[in-house]
């Protein structure tokens, strides 16, 4: 590749690193075209797989301001870039990894920290977002009910206590 062709990659990794909300690096070595393609549709069209030179792909992770993913690039490696669910995107390399043996999620990069393996793993195996605001949704109702129970428990039972009292005056009469 001659120099102004490599500038051109790297200005446009550069933009891809800038816009993406997470990236993923993999190795794809011995996966087929039409695995590649399957894993392309798989995450979406917010993301995309691409392969890039591992020296042009750090330069451009520096230019945008993404440190520490000069380990994780090396060997033949494939970048995700997500834009989005990213948790989602993790979920969907993490079970195409169990289907496909040839692809290895490498790490990434999500919120300013910098994933290995095992991190990349724990975000995959988060629970949706949905299903973590519906938590929060039950906790919240939960306690507004508590809450409520509280504020009528207090003249509830000064009503038991005075319909007691005129209960015992009247047997006493």
């Amino acid at each position: 590749m001659k120099r102004p062709e490599k500038e051109a990659v790297v200005a446009q990794l550069t933009d891809q690193f800038r816009n993406a909300d997470a990236i993923y690096l993999t190795e794809y070595r011995g996966l087929t075209v039409p695995q590649i393609s399957d894993l392309r549709e798989k995450l979406g069209r917010d993301t995309s797989y691409s392969v890039a030179k591992n020296t042009l792909a750090r330069i451009a992770a520096k230019e945008a301001g993404i440190e520490g993913l000069d380990e994780t690039l090396s060997g033949p490696s494939a970048v995700t870039f997500v834009k989005g669910d990213y948790v989602q995107a993790a979920k969907v390399l993490r079970d195409f990894a169990k289907d496909n043996k040839a692809l290895v999620v490498k790490g990434g990069f999500a919120d300013g920290t910098v994933y290995d393996a095992e991190g990349v793993k724990t975000l995959a195996n988060l629970e949706s977002r949905e299903v973590l605001l519906s938590k929060m949704a039950g906790a919240l109702k939960g306690t507004m009910a508590k809450a409520a129970y509280m504020f009528v428990a207090l003249p509830t039972k000064a009503v038991r206590t005075i319909d007691a009292l005129r209960d015992k005056q009247e047997k006493a009469a």
